[in-house]
């Protein structure tokens, strides 16, 4: 029982000594290579995009081809501009970016998510702005596995009564 007692009043002596400094909040440094690009690695679905940006004229490239070939679709394109748009950096930067696995609508939101993270290198300033859009948060959303006795993943085969 005195033990008990003991480590108590050794607790609520610890209580008034212990105090907590306000949070600061933290410093992001800036993250550039030799050539003065910014890297970033985006994921989304099955797919993963490797983004490096630098300062230019707004240029698009995807796996060594055109934005404009590699996505066809105008949502695709789009998609991968969101950042600039938001952030104001509209045609400031070029994009040379290489995707590998998912579909065309995981790779193009892998690729915003590479950009976003990229432009938070460069300018660590765009941090906020594109946190608020949602930009820098990676979609975890993953595509359900098919179980047995099912045709896909949640729907049954076709009923018939004979």
């Amino acid at each position: 029982m005195s033990e008990t007692q003991e480590r108590t009043g050794t607790l609520a002596d610890l209580k008034g000594v212990v105090t907590t400094a306000p949070a600061e909040a933290p410093v992001y440094e800036v993250k550039r290579d030799a050539q003065g690009r910014s890297y970033a690695t985006g994921r989304r679905k099955d797919a993963v995009a490797r983004v490096w940006i630098k300062p230019g004229k707004g240029d698009i490239t995807v796996n060594g081809r055109p934005v404009g070939t590699y996505f066809a679709r105008p949502v695709l394109r789009m998609l991968l501009t969101q950042p600039f748009l938001v952030a104001d950096r509209y045609n400031q930067f070029d994009v040379v970016c290489t995707v590998t696995g998912g579909g065309l609508s995981g790779q193009a939101g892998a690729v915003r998510h590479g950009i976003s993270r990229a432009l938070t290198h460069y300018e660590p300033g765009l941090r906020s702005i594109l946190k608020a859009a949602g930009f820098l948060t990676r979609d975890s959303r993953q595509v359900e596995r098919k179980k047995y006795g099912r045709a896909k993943a949640r729907r049954s085969f076709q009923f018939s009564k004979r």
